[in-house]
């Protein structure tokens, strides 16, 4: 554990420290303080009663600017104390956050100095930065006119054993019916909202589990859009010809079918109701509408080594979807598995995540977007590979917190951006089905707020 008199610092500072195996069960203190013109920090080992000593010298214009430095560096003196102390250095280095694309734009010319060589970022990691950044150079645009506009639906047939979202058992829920019609009144209101739209994205769960009659009201109330529209159809147990009618008639041109493995035995583990065969039937139903399809896999699996995940990956490379994301597993809490397993063997899912990027690439897919998380296997990343042209570019705009991010639903996000002042604000929809539908018209009167002040 690391204790630290920098306030509201010791999450991040724990970050660093779960990243570090071998410092389970450790305890560490950053003391920080201002000697002159320098930040110095001063990292005690409780277990060897020890001090080691860090400074930089750091110009700042703002507050603001001055707290994200202090931040910074009491990271970076961890993650070096660290590293040095079991001689481990870690592919991302001392970044803990999710968005190390956004970093890379920032840092402009001197983003290669910054992440590599103050912030501990390998040549590998860093180079995959650089394919992004030249994959999203026909769609990056930093604007606060352009929306992305997210639909959230979080009801799921079952629940999968490595899931952490706020998402609700269909069959288990008696409220279904007054959350679509909340939703569509808040879709309703907050498409008032929205300036120059570049994608509607509907999400969950899997927004496509309710009824065929409440997938209609939603996809009413969205209404017909000229720009990318894309809907998590997810998982093969709830596709079939007449949803997928459905959203081809209100001009639906991507759908994302996300099997996460092609091995049965895993299926069956994580609580799918579907087979790998099945999920590659309802792919080939997909494409027969003439959608885009967004595919994605998972490496680190329980029980999953490299070759089954091989075998995966293979497996949707064959079939060539538009876009194929490859998420390392997060064991977060308030999933089942994260009661069954605290860490997946680092290793193994690095590998997985390495040949991933070779053969995508041999195949013609580059990445395109990049997003990391907590309580990732190996301080890696989830990266969305695209063939060229083929970009989804909500995931670009809502990654790089380059649009508006109007969002409906329960637990959604919604997000404006300034770009002048270099600062975003955020409203948070409440996570459970039932406070959502009580505080809709509170929330709608919250966004209108944001949005038009």
């Amino acid at each position: 554990m690391v204790t630290t008199n920098v306030e509201r610092l010791e999450g991040e500072l724990n970050e660093v420290q779960n990243e570090f195996l071998m410092a389970n069960g450790m305890d560490f203190n950053v003391n920080f303080n201002v000697c002159g013109q320098s930040f110095c920090y001063e990292i005690t080992d409780k277990q060897l009663n020890i001090c080691k000593s860090y400074s930089y010298e750091v110009n700042f214009c703002s507050d603001l600017e001055k707290k994200r430095y202090i931040k910074r560096y009491a990271k970076l003196s961890l993650y070096d104390y660290l590293s040095k102390k079991f001689n481990v250095e870690l592919p991302w280095g001392a970044l803990t956050g999710i968005r190390p694309t956004k970093l890379y734009y920032q840092h402009g010319e001197n983003r290669e100095k910054f992440l590599k060589e103050q912030m501990r970022v390998s040549d590998k990691k860093y180079n995959v930065l650089t394919k992004i950044a030249n994959a999203q150079s026909n769609y990056y645009e930093v604007s606060e006119n352009n929306t992305a506009f997210y639909v959230g639906i979080p009801f799921c047939p079952t629940r999968c054993s490595y899931c952490s979202f706020i998402s609700c058992e269909i069959g288990k829920l008696s409220a279904v019916n007054e959350y679509i019609e909340a939703l569509c009144k808040e879709i309703e209101q907050s498409k008032k909202l929205i300036k120059n739209l570049r994608s509607v994205y509907i999400g969950g769960g899997t927004p496509i589990s309710p009824s065929i009659q409440n997938v209609k009201k939603v996809l009413d109330a969205v209404g017909k859009v000229n720009c990318e529209y894309t809907v998590e159809a997810g998982r093969a147990d709830c596709i079939n010809e007449e949803v997928l009618a459905l959203l081809k008639e209100y001009g639906v041109n991507r759908v994302c079918v996300n099997p996460q493995t092609f091995n049965d035995s895993t299926l069956q583990l994580m609580g799918r109701n579907h087979t790998s065969k099945e999920a590659i039937d309802k792919y080939h139903l997909t494409k027969k509408f003439g959608f885009k399809v967004n595919m994605d896999l998972i490496a680190g699996l329980p029980l999953e080594n490299f070759e089954i995940f091989k075998n995966s990956l293979e497996q949707a490379i064959a079939l060539r979807p538009e876009n194929i994301t490859v998420h390392t597993l997060c064991l977060k809490k308030g999933s089942k598995l994260k009661e069954l397993c605290e860490r997946l063997p680092e290793g193994e899912v690095a590998k997985m995540i390495d040949y991933s990027a070779e053969r995508l690439e041999q195949e013609g897919y580059r990445p395109y977007y990049l997003y990391r998380q907590k309580y990732m296997a190996g301080n890696l990343e989830n990266t969305g590979y695209s063939l060229p042209g083929e970009e989804c570019v909500y995931n670009i705009d809502v990654m790089e917190e380059i649009a508006q991010n109007i969002a409906c639903g329960a637990n959604a996000v919604s997000k404006r951006i300034f770009v002048s002042e270099n600062r975003i604000e955020r409203i948070g929809a409440p996570k459970d089905v039932k406070t959502y539908i009580e505080k809709i018209d509170k929330l709608l009167e919250d966004k209108k707020k944001l949005f038009t002040t």
